[in-house]
């Protein structure tokens, strides 16, 4: 068989550029520190590494989104301590305020410092995070979530709470509505007493119009049947004598006999105390005719922690000269005064559940990382190089290519006519 110089000279060239591709080959892989640089290096490695990839890209999205969790509920959290060192200072306030000693004079003092305080409250609750928008309007966080009307401070967000998701199967809320933290009570908040005249269906209407004040309700029997049900004082005063009725609610709502009955019972101005379901309830003073006091839980008393503020301001600093209006700055103080203990306990919840939240983040945090560094080692086996390996293939790989250029330069300098 007769081999020609054109067929020595195409086999030396292709076995020099085999050798030379396989040698940048492995440089390329020794220069990126991949094994598979391109897919058809190995088409299934490079088919679950993008699989890896994506898993990979999707678990660093919910760590960033993690941490803008963090960034809202911290600032939340923040808030809520301001706003429950508010109300502390508020309570203060009208324990002060409750003193005989005081004149009215002194209580527009108090009502000053205290309006302060209600300016810093109405600030706090309309408080934004970095971006601008509000943290208590749920979703509707382009504006301010509590307004000022006619009526006083007026919640105009709505009642859910922002959510974000922090990882494939949680969705944690990142903040807590208005709702929720200035117009709401922790669970078990117990019972408040509210004096006034009272409405048909049992309401507060106008103030009573009588010098009699209330204290409690305080619990004496957890046990009794109809524990827990609000019930009502209605007052009869003809001129002569002074009776008192009391009415329970059922669980429709209708007002209905006491058990046992109390009708038409006489009332001693000196000093009354009145039990029912569980429930007792002292009273001093004259009550004039359709004078009443309402007992009922927290829940369906008021529990809006401006309007407790706008009561209390108002008995303030108007002047308290009367009897009836000493009475009515006395009743209002107390029911105030409980009433801020019950919004204080609620924000201190709503906070406390911030509180978990954020250590949840930390926990969550914890299971993302150790996911990132197993795709991270499963990545790593799919494509990454052994550095070892390759620099033996590569000076393997550059000796083949020095031997292939060898051989075509001995090859090229051989010729019959050197033998002629």
């Amino acid at each position: 068989m007769r081999i020609s110089t054109v067929t020595m000279f195409d086999q030396s060239v292709s076995a020099m550029n085999r050798q030379q591709g396989d040698f940048l080959k492995v440089g390329q892989q020794i220069a990126s520190g991949r094994r598979v640089v391109n897919p058809s290096d190995d088409p299934q490695s490079a088919a679950r590494a993008v699989g890896v990839s994506q898993a990979k890209a999707v678990t660093q999205q919910y760590a960033d989104a993690r941490v803008s969790a963090r960034n809202s509920l911290a600032q939340g959290e923040s808030v809520l301590n301001s706003v429950a060192d508010a109300i502390t200072s508020a309570k203060t306030l009208l324990v002060q305020a409750s003193s005989d000693t005081l004149s009215d004079s002194d209580r527009q003092s108090v009502a000053s410092e205290l309006r302060g305080i209600y300016e810093t409250l109405l600030g706090q609750a309309n408080a934004t995070d970095g971006n601008g928008r509000y943290l208590f309007g749920g979703y509707q966080d382009s504006s301010s979530p509590f307004v000022r009307g006619e009526n006083g401070i007026t919640y105009v967000g709505d009642n859910q709470a922002r959510a974000q998701r922090i990882d494939a199967s949680r969705e944690m809320p990142v903040s807590d509505n208005g709702i929720r933290i200035f117009n709401s009570v922790a669970s078990g908040a117990g019972y408040l007493s509210e004096a006034g005249r009272l409405t048909a269906d049992g309401s507060i209407g106008a103030q009573n119009e009588g010098d009699v004040t209330f204290s409690g309700p305080q619990i004496v029997n957890n046990s009794d049947p109809h524990h827990g049900r609000a019930f009502r004082v209605d007052f009869a005063n003809d001129g002569v004598d002074i009776t008192f009725t009391v009415r329970m609610q059922d669980d429709n709502g209708d007002w209905v006999e006491t058990v046992p009955p109390l009708n038409d019972e006489a009332y001693d101005p000196a000093g009354q105390t009145i039990s029912v379901g569980g429930l007792r309830l002292s009273l001093q003073g004259t009550p004039e005719d359709g004078d009443g006091v309402r007992v009922a839980t927290a829940n369906e008393m008021n529990h809006d922690l401006f309007k407790t503020m706008e009561k209390a301001l108002g008995v303030l600093e108007n002047p308290a000269a009367t009897p009836t209006e000493k009475a009515e700055l006395r009743n209002t103080l107390r029911t105030a005064m409980r009433e801020l203990d019950n919004s204080l306990d609620n924000v201190l919840t709503v906070r406390a559940s911030m509180g978990a939240r954020l250590n949840e983040l930390d926990v969550v945090d914890a299971v993302g990382g150790n996911r990132m560094m197993n795709y991270e080692k499963t990545l790593s086996d799919l494509v990454d190089l052994d550095y070892s390996k390759a620099i033996a293939e590569y000076s393997l790989r550059q000796v083949g290519l020095q031997a292939a250029q060898k051989a075509f330069v001995d090859v090229k300098s051989m010729s019959l006519f050197n033998f002629l």
